[in-house]
């Protein structure tokens, strides 16, 4: 490296110095970094491909459980040291200013690394060497709040010393983020009590710190962001297979057909089929056999009960590149599906929810007692996964191929507890940190048959769910 300025020069002078110390002030402050690994860890998959900028002696990129990581830092004595640590990890001394890696990678980290840099918004510039459509940049850094107690501690020894160049909050970065063509999937804060107490921190860390208003007293804050691709621009035409959960739904299946626009390079429409009551499984197959020259149609039989069941077997058996949900009730008109082919296809969102609560409805589409629930549902869902969400129960919802896969793989983690299907795929598209933009309909009264929904018994289904993945998604610790 050279050229350097001043301020940077001054900067590795200060890291050298403390370098040989940087595992011993990691293992003082062991609460506060285990509290970080947890969070690091929730969001990044073992095995993935990941880079730490400003990763230090290596500790949290071993973390991490990357299955290639690559880890980069301004010091050479921490570089040396992160590669005695962790042999198995690539490490090499770089600004990240001049960023020149050749590969891209799932996941970059910049935790706790900000305030050492000395254009932030150069080294965002530069992470477009490294990143493809699907990373995710995950960043930490501290409130400026806790500056004069973190200066006390630092004082007391308990933490490493530091040279700072800066001290940005969060609209700073998000702005600066903006303006290299990033988009910000989600902010937050976390841990409000660093020092370990027992019992004390734990309800403090795992519970009070999510709270409104408490939440912003928090030490550490993210911001977890994505630098979206447009594929119109790119000349990209993506393929759609639009599912069709069917249940005592034989006056719609036909409709169905004629409405869905054909979208992208092709479209192909799925049936799944509920065990119906009525001759819904007949019609499907008339249907199926009397435009099979004209549509790319299909249909299969469920072997379980339930929308969700029925949403992964078709998604199972998918072959597009965008999987779309269309309810056979047609509430929602299927005219609008390429609304939500749009908002995939050109970046802007990467799971698309339709919502039915910003159009005025048809008379009796939407019962009053419907409309509160939705109304509460979408307040704690807004702030359980940390992207607004206005109707969580519309029942279409588009996410690619790819990242259902990603879900799918996923699973495990909320395990199956979902009937519905739409929380499963909610919950795990938060997981993964997917973009959230939801697209308006006109939500239509029902013109054959009866919702197969019953709103108190699946309303506290549903609230469970809630509580449920609070301790899965909120309350991680």
């Amino acid at each position: 490296m050279t050229n350097l300025s001043d301020n940077k020069a001054k900067v590795i002078a200060s890291i050298e110095k403390i370098a040989l110390k940087r595992d011993r002030y990691i293992r003082r402050s062991a609460y506060y970094y285990k509290n970080l690994v947890r969070f690091f860890r929730f969001c990044i998959p073992d095995g993935s491909r990941v880079l730490e900028i400003g990763c230090g002696t290596g500790f949290l990129l071993n973390a991490v459980k990357p299955g290639h990581g690559v880890g980069i830092d301004i010091s050479p004595t921490m570089i040396l040291n992160a590669k005695k640590n962790y042999p198995h990890l690539n490490f090499q001394t770089i600004d990240a200013e001049a960023l020149d890696l050749t590969e891209t990678f799932d996941y970059v980290i910049i935790s706790d690394t900000l305030g050492y840099l000395e254009d932030i918004q150069k080294v965002f510039g530069a992470m477009r060497k490294v990143i493809h459509p699907n990373t995710r940049i995950i960043i930490s850094y501290h409130s400026f709040l806790w500056e004069p107690l973190l200066w006390l501690v630092q004082k007391a020894g308990l933490k490493m010393p530091h040279q700072r160049l800066n001290w940005l909050n969060r609209g700073d970065l998000i702005n600066l983020l903006q303006l290299e063509g990033y988009d910000v999937v989600k902010t937050g804060r976390r841990f409000l009590m660093p020092f370990y107490i027992p019992l004390f921190s734990w309800i403090f860390n795992k519970y009070l710190a999510h709270l409104p208003l408490v939440n912003t007293l928090c030490l550490t804050g993210f911001i977890i962001a994505r630098r979206p691709e447009d594929r119109t621009k790119a000349g990209k035409p993506l393929s759609v297979s639009v599912i069709i959960p069917a249940r005592n739904e034989k006056g719609n299946i036909e409709d169905a057909v004629l409405r869905v626009p054909e979208m992208g390079k092709h479209t192909e429409i799925i049936f799944v089929e509920g065990n119906s009551t009525d001759d819904t499984l007949d019609e499907i197959k008339r249907v199926c056999e009397a435009y099979k020259n004209k549509r790319d149609v299909k249909w299969m039989v469920q072997d379980r009960k339930g929308k969700g069941d029925a949403v992964r077997k078709g998604f199972d058996h998918a072959s597009g590149d965008i999987l779309m949900i269309l309810d056979a009730d047609l509430t929602v008109p299927p005219e609008d599906l390429p609304k939500f082919y749009d908002a995939i296809a050109t970046g802007k969102g990467e799971y698309i929810n339709g919502t039915r609560l910003v159009y005025p409805m048809e008379d009796e589409a939407m019962r009053t007692l419907n409309m509160m629930g939705n109304k509460f549902f979408s307040v704690m869902f807004s702030w359980l996964l940390g992207q607004r969400i206005k109707d969580t129960l519309c029942g279409t919802k588009v996410l690619s191929a790819e990242n259902y896969r990603k879900l799918a793989a996923n699973r495990s983690y909320f395990g199956d507890f979902d009937p519905f299907g739409d929380f499963d795929l909610i919950f795990g598209s938060s997981k993964l940190n997917l973009k959230l933009i939801e697209v308006p309909i006109r939500y239509r009264a029902r013109k054959y048959g009866e919702t197969n929904i019953s709103r108190f018994k699946h309303g506290w289904l549903l609230l469970k769910m809630v509580v449920y993945a609070m301790n899965k998604i909120k309350f991680i610790h």
